[in-house]
């Protein structure tokens, strides 16, 4: 409807100046006027594939969280169930019945804790992926893949918009894309990050490199080297490793599925170690004693 309206607009201005109706002044307004409202219909656009893009992660991060709540609440019943037999056996006495009720407690209370540290995580997922894509171009969002996935961001980065062809070297072009990935990096200093290289299953036949191993650790070796020299990312942060052609996304058998399988990955985890403890701290899962 907008666009409709801008065209009729310009296509009003146009039939006016063609009649000699009204002035070039006239005109000029109203082209600006069009210009203004074509440039609010971009944004708008833009923000409509933002929106669509946090949709999809925020669904992923729920599907995890309804599975590890979905396991504690099994649990919870498992004890609830051993708690119902306890009360209807005279064999058991009071002290199994209280180690029960103390258990479904403890583990009640587990759940709640581990559903703050969730949000927790999640919170701050979000908050870096909307950054993050937010800072990227149109264009550069053709060669880049944003994902959370159980907690951790992914940042798929194709080769042909990395490095330079059939090289490890990095393009000049890669340089903008990953300077605005390095400020997000900067911003959260209680973040670790991994650089993975991938490839698709062809050989490589280069007297310097001996196979897809070598090009897929070299690869990620110099984005990890141009993060901290290019860009002043702590080294002591970074991690480069390499997974040649065995980690595949796609089929090896099309030349779109090898593709997809020449990659970069740069893998952001936060350092929650509260959450961690959580996890040491869960109940066990069988200390009743009973049988």
């Amino acid at each position: 409807m907008m666009k409709t309206n801008f065209r009729l607009l310009f296509s009003a201005a146009v039939i006016l100046l063609a009649t000699s109706c009204v002035s070039n002044k006239k005109f000029q307004s109203l082209q600006a006027d069009y210009n203004t409202l074509q440039g609010r219909s971009n944004a708008l656009f833009k923000e409509n594939q933002d929106c669509q893009s946090n949709l999809g992660a925020a669904n992923v991060k729920i599907a995890g969280l309804q599975d590890q709540l979905q396991a504690e609440r099994a649990h919870v019943q498992s004890l609830q169930s051993a708690l119902d037999k306890c009360l209807t056996s005279t064999s058991q006495g009071n002290v199994n019945i209280s180690k029960l009720v103390d258990e479904i407690n403890a583990s009640n209370k587990y759940i709640q804790e581990l559903i703050a540290s969730k949000n927790k995580s999640d919170s701050l997922n979000m908050v870096l992926t909307n950054n993050l894509t937010r800072s990227l171009s149109r264009e550069e969002m053709q060669d880049v893949d944003v994902q959370v996935l159980k907690g951790v961001v992914y940042i798929s980065l194709s080769d042909n918009m990395l490095y330079k062809s059939g090289s490890y070297e990095i393009s000049d072009k890669a340089n903008e894309t990953l300077s605005k990935i390095a400020k997000i990096i900067k911003d959260y200093k209680d973040f670790e990050v991994l650089i993975e290289g991938n490839t698709d299953n062809v050989p490589i036949s280069k007297p310097n490199i001996r196979n897809n191993w070598d090009l897929s650790t070299l690869r990620a070796s110099s984005v990890v080297q141009a993060l901290q020299n290019n860009f002043g990312v702590d080294p002591k942060r970074l991690t480069a490793g390499g997974r040649g052609e065995y980690n595949p996304v796609a089929s090896n058998d099309t030349e779109a599925g090898r593709m997809q399988n020449r990659r970069t990955q740069i893998i952001i985890t936060p350092k929650l170690d509260q959450f961690m403890e959580l996890i040491n701290q869960a109940p066990a899962s069988d200390s009743t004693g009973t049988k």
